[in-house]
């Protein structure tokens, strides 16, 4: 078994600060760390982690930077077979983490604009994770591929791409934020996650979830239900979605119904965010079954 995520690349500058910046403010930070990262790179090391075995297929640049996302992919002993080199600078994204764990990033996509969707799906392949960092094309020709073989897809509508409503059509587990749904479906805020994950649905994907942090979430397959959170104290709730896509690939590539997986990926998540992010690479599939 295996699973494939095809996505970005990026290498993450995290700022601490004592809160978000409002428009035009300068805010004085307290620390920084360069970490890897891109919602791709991150959930494929994540379900790794959790014990998956896991290819990625991506694109760095020319730079300093791509070494640093290549070794990062091999310290969680992810297949980089299909990460391809491209001219240019490598993506990057910058995070300003709050003292009460809420962040904001911007992202530059830099090579990861260079992904074509051209994949070769792994022997033994059950998924094939989608985020929206890349080209939308590239989603839609990778999906294409992956359904075609009968592999699930699952797509991480993140960060929301409205215009894009037909790589929805292709997926079969869509993954979103309270944010990205009501984006989605032209609402300004989100007051009915249920109903939300309801009309998600019509758009394609035979099941949806709606996250809301610690909140919990909302899972539609057929029925719908809101289900908690774990209460933990969060250090940082930066990652805990790439956390939660991981530790759900994993889970169904083990063998995991959805509703089973889906438990498993939301103690994994609340690990995440109660664990500091250096120690956060030690986090085990026994931990968080135990947890």
């Amino acid at each position: 078994m295996s699973v494939l995520v095809c996505g970005a690349l990026h290498l993450d500058v995290m700022v601490d600060a004592p809160h978000l910046p409002a428009r035009d403010e300068t805010v004085t930070g307290s620390a920084v760390a360069y970490a890897f990262g891109g919602k791709g790179g991150n959930q494929a090391v994540a379900a790794a982690r959790m014990g998956a075995r896991v290819h990625m297929a991506g694109r760095v640049g020319a730079d300093g930077f791509a070494q640093v996302l290549l070794v990062g992919l091999d310290a969680a002993g992810v297949d980089r077979g299909q990460v391809q080199a491209v001219g240019g600078a490598s993506g990057m994204s910058v995070a300003v983490v709050e003292a009460g764990g809420a962040y904001g990033a911007v992202i530059v996509s830099a090579a990861n604009l260079a992904h074509d969707g051209c994949i070769t799906l792994p022997p033994g392949c059950t998924s094939l994770v989608l985020q929206n960092e890349i080209p939308p094309a590239a989603n839609r020709q990778a999906a294409t591929r992956a359904r075609a073989a009968g592999v699930r897809v699952i797509l991480n509508a993140a960060p929301a791409r409205v215009d894009d409503r037909a790589l929805l059509a292709l997926a079969d587990i869509l993954v979103v934020n309270r944010v990205e749904a009501a984006q989605y479906l032209g609402q300004r805020d989100l007051s009915d996650p249920q109903g939300a994950a309801r009309a998600l649905a019509t758009l394609g994907p035979a099941q949806v979830i709606v996250t809301l942090g610690e909140g919990g979430l909302v899972l539609h397959d057929g029925t719908t239900r809101h289900l908690p959170a774990p209460r933990v104290r969060a250090v940082s709730s930066h990652g805990a979605g790439d956390a939660f896509i991981g530790a759900l690939a994993a889970r169904l590539d083990a063998g995991d119904a959805l509703p089973a997986a889906r438990a498993f990926a939301q103690k994994a998540a609340a690990l995440h965010v109660a664990t500091p992010p250096e120690a956060r690479a030690t986090i085990t599939p026994a931990q968080v079954a135990a947890s």
